[in-house]
């Protein structure tokens, strides 16, 4: 297993495939809903297992962790975990004070799991449940 951080200028090919397959094909998101600006002034983070990318995530200038995605496939193997243990270290080692993200109500679980509280009340996004998170370090 091999995780790469980059810009979305290295990264997009690999991170643009996982996330056109969780977000747009399973979950149904609109395309114009899925990619913004942000990718282009955002950390990148891809997870590979031989040479196949399998998982990502992205990492912004306030401390937002989003877009993360594990291919269908290679769910329930831990990968998810381990690509946010491994942001999260990134984030503390840049000497950020903590991070957040917007969680699909379904994962609050596993953002739980990772050290994560949730912070306010659910909202819609997409036609799907979320609820703010937040993990300080």
């Amino acid at each position: 297993m091999k995780i790469v951080v980059s810009t979305w200028q290295e990264l997009a090919v690999a991170a643009k495939g996982i996330r056109e397959q969780v977000f747009i094909q399973e979950q149904n998101i609109a395309e114009i809903d899925e990619w913004d600006d942000l990718d282009a002034i955002a950390v990148h983070f891809v997870m590979y297992q031989q040479q196949q990318a399998l998982a990502t995530a992205r990492l912004l200038a306030n401390d937002s962790i989003g877009r993360v995605a594990v291919l269908k496939a290679a769910r329930g193997q831990g990968l998810g975990e381990a690509l946010m243990r491994f942001v999260i270290d990134y984030a503390q080692q840049q000497g950020r004070p903590s991070v957040h993200l917007s969680a699909q109500v379904h994962a609050v679980a596993f953002y739980q799991r990772l050290g994560f509280e949730v912070k306010g009340e659910p909202y819609i996004d997409c036609n799907i449940p979320h609820i703010q998170m937040q993990l300080v370090f």
